[in-house]
């Protein structure tokens, strides 16, 4: 049964936020590659928030993001855990939210898309350089390395959720509404 609060289909968008997550966490695992300046890692893991986000919405990239990556980060590189949980859980309600405002007003979802995810990992991108600097201490140089490594990743990101939004949607046309 499907409860509805403020046009939230509750149980639907719990389950998808609950597999999303675990495929952001099993995305982010599959590649890990160390950013040596800071013990960061650059992964996979922003493409699938980006397709959850640009799919199902704020609430449901938010979980994906904040709970998918926080429990990689628990695995793999322990300090970012605090901030990944607050950095990525808004840029996947930003990626979400933006998309949906935005595609009232631009008939391209391709355009939609990319605004929403350049505008979400800037967030991701600026969060990470200010925890980098005032919570774990790395010198401004070292959290500017890794700033360019998240640009990197956002841009994966981009460049693959777009086309697989897409695909999806051809596949199951009764999303885009």
């Amino acid at each position: 049964m499907n409860v509805e609060k403020n046009g939230i289909k509750t149980p639907l968008q719990l389950a998808l936020a609950a597999v999303f997550a675990a495929l952001v966490c099993v995305t982010t695992l599959a590649l890990v590659i160390s950013i040596p300046a800071t013990s960061g890692y650059f992964n996979l893991g922003e493409t699938v928030i980006y397709i959850a986000a640009l799919l199902f919405g704020p609430l449901v990239g938010a979980v994906a993001g904040g709970g998918g990556a926080t429990i990689a980060d628990i695995l793999v590189a322990v300090q970012f855990a605090p901030g990944t949980v607050v950095i990525k859980c808004f840029e996947g309600a930003i990626v979400g939210f933006l998309n949906k405002k935005i595609r009232q007003r631009i008939s391209s979802l391709t355009v939609s898309a990319t605004i929403s995810i350049i505008i979400g990992g800037l967030e991701m991108i600026a969060g990470y350089f200010i925890y980098d600097q005032l919570v774990l201490g790395y010198p401004f140089a070292a959290a500017l390395v890794e700033v360019a490594y998240n640009i990197v990743q956002m841009m994966v990101g981009l460049v693959v959720a777009i086309p697989v939004m897409h695909v999806i949607l051809r596949v199951f046309p009764q999303l885009k509404s």
